[in-house]
């Protein structure tokens, strides 16, 4: 038993100490090169393969920072994450908020309060989950890409690779899409009505929207000019 108890130690040591190695190099090699696909991706893919009503689908295209309009890249930032540029990975002050509504409206749809670095840490290194085992390591691969990546990077990748529709992932798939002309050329009005559809992009579309998409779209529209913007950016 105690021979067992040291083996089933040792291993676990070695899985935690590669765990961490491959998370670390993961990360770091991620900020130099695109991200090929996500888990998302592949867990759409096969969702799609199991609904005859489906059509296999996975349009995406990474595009440079320099080919993605200011305008977009405001629209995201104004719809998910205003402090973007200030904090480290969290908001402290939106999960305060969020905790204190979830609390006071039990039994409602839980209100989040994950930034875009958060997001980003969430597509591109683990699988959509409310448990804390998954939120554990939501906290870790936050914490590592804001260290080893610069703010830009983040954004860059979040653009590039967030759901934008069904089978559709990145703004530059978006915009081809739904405006028939590359992210580059968006306008503030087509880029907030992107923005205005990320937070659930199966159900709500730019092609249709909703009363609510359109009063969303105006607002996005309306921040995106009063946020703070770094100069140069």
């Amino acid at each position: 038993m105690n021979n067992f108890l040291k083996k089933a130690g040792r291993l676990l040591l070695k899985v935690i100490f590669w765990f961490f190695i491959l998370s670390i190099a993961s990360v770091i090699l991620f900020r130099f090169i695109p991200v090929p696909f996500t888990p998302l991706m592949v867990i759409r893919l096969w969702e799609q393969a199991w609904d005859s009503k489906q059509d296999l689908r996975c349009s995406k295209g990474w595009v440079a920072m320099r080919e993605i309009s200011v305008n977009m890249q405001r629209a995201v930032v104004a719809s998910e994450d205003q402090k973007f540029f200030e904090h480290f990975g969290f908001d402290r002050e939106a999960i305060d908020k969020a905790m204190k509504y979830n609390k006071k409206h039990k039994g409602r749809r839980v209100k989040g309060a994950s930034t875009i670095t958060q997001q980003t840490a969430k597509n591109v290194f683990l699988w959509p989950s409310r448990n804390w085992f998954r939120k554990g390591l939501e906290v870790y691969f936050t914490f590592l890409i804001e260290v080893f990546w610069s703010k830009e990077r983040i954004l860059h990748v979040y653009l590039n690779i967030l759901e934008t529709g069904k089978g559709i992932y990145g703004v530059e798939a978006a915009a081809q899409e739904y405006f028939k002309k590359p992210a580059s050329k968006l306008t503030v009005k087509e880029a907030s009505m992107i923005a205005a559809c990320i937070p659930n992009p199966r159900r709500w579309s730019p092609a249709k929207p909703t009363p609510y998409i359109l009063k969303r779209q105006a607002w996005i529209a309306r921040q995106m000019f009063q946020i703070e913007w770094p100069e140069g950016k």
